[in-house]
């Protein structure tokens, strides 16, 4: 009986702590896309950007992956497999460097509140890739969500498109193939962070999109380009710290606590904080209808995972 009480609160405080894990991950993840406007309107492009972006935080992913590999063999733990690790720098080329590429293709064409409300629906596609690729069971709540957060989107889409025409298109395409591939990422990314730990799993799979990144740049654009001048460097450090090693570390110690479709439950913060930062910083307007469309969006996924949770 003692040992029954004992391990109630101690099974509380878990999802308790990836909810405030998610909570601060989101939080930071929600500047991302100011930041990357404010660069843009420094004449910078998307590809010189992300491997700012990437190589300044690869350093820290070395140093951290290196410190988790040095402490396991201490502590006798076996370390992943080559195979597992493949795994991780997959799912990590999936979810960090694709879904970022074209997540900053987008922001050129469209507004940093809308990008994140796009962004903010990747929940819906946790669910339906679960069900349909994974056998997740999916609940009619779901597809009343889905149809209600891009009802909201629509109206956001189409008051848009008769101020910036096919520019918002483009722009939404590329954010919404980037919440398909992190919606993915989250679904492949639980079980291999299950079996070698939060910590080591982010290490590795930032390295390899990094290296992806990296990789990019050097066919797309001279090497010296990467010498920029110094607020657009610090612009990259800003990207690389605060909006990339921080809230990666913070996600992924969330994922192994809570289910991905939790984890997504604190993200109605996100695109809140984001429109009051773009508001505040970039001068970005939004209209009624783009209010009630937000509204709307924030809403259905905020009481579909919330529903999840308590389900």
């Amino acid at each position: 009986m003692t040992t029954t009480t004992d391990e109630r609160p101690a099974a509380a405080r878990r999802p308790l702590a990836g909810y405030a894990l998610g909570a601060a991950g989101a939080i930071l993840f929600a500047a991302k896309g100011v930041i990357i406007k404010i660069a843009y309107g420094w004449g910078i492009d998307a590809e010189t950007l992300l491997a700012l972006r990437m190589g300044l935080s690869l350093p820290f992913y070395l140093v951290i992956g290196a410190m988790a590999v040095a402490g396991a063999r201490t502590r006798g733990v076996a370390l992943p497999s080559p195979g597992l690790v493949a795994k991780a720098l997959g799912v990590g080329v999936l979810g960090y460097w694709f879904s970022s590429y074209v997540d900053f293709l987008g922001l050129r064409d469209i507004s940093a509140s809308f990008e994140r409300l796009i962004l903010f629906t990747y929940p819906m596609f946790v669910a339906l890739f679960g069900a349909l690729l994974f056998r997740q069971p999916i609940r009619p709540r779901a597809l009343v969500a889905f149809a209600a957060s891009y009802a909201g989107l629509a109206v956001i889409f189409l008051q848009n498109l008769t101020m910036s025409g096919p520019d918002t298109a483009r722009g939404a395409g590329f954010v919404f193939l980037a919440a398909i591939s992190f919606a993915l990422y989250q679904l492949c990314a639980r079980d291999i962070i299950a079996r070698m730990g939060s910590g080591l799993f982010t290490c590795i799979a930032m390295t390899g999109a990094a290296a992806v990144a990296l990789a990019q740049f050097v066919v797309l654009r001279p090497v010296a380009s990467l010498l920029v001048e110094p607020k657009v460097f610090l612009i990259g450090v800003m990207l690389a710290i605060g909006a990339t090693v921080l809230p990666s570390f913070l996600m992924n110690a969330a994922l192994q606590r809570i289910s991905a479709q939790a984890n997504a439950t604190i993200g109605t913060i996100s695109p809140v904080a984001t429109m009051a930062l773009a508001m505040l910083v970039l001068g970005e307007t939004v209209t009624p209808a783009e209010l009630a469309g937000a509204v709307l969006v924030i809403g259905s996924i905020g009481w579909f995972t919330l529903a999840d949770r308590r389900r």
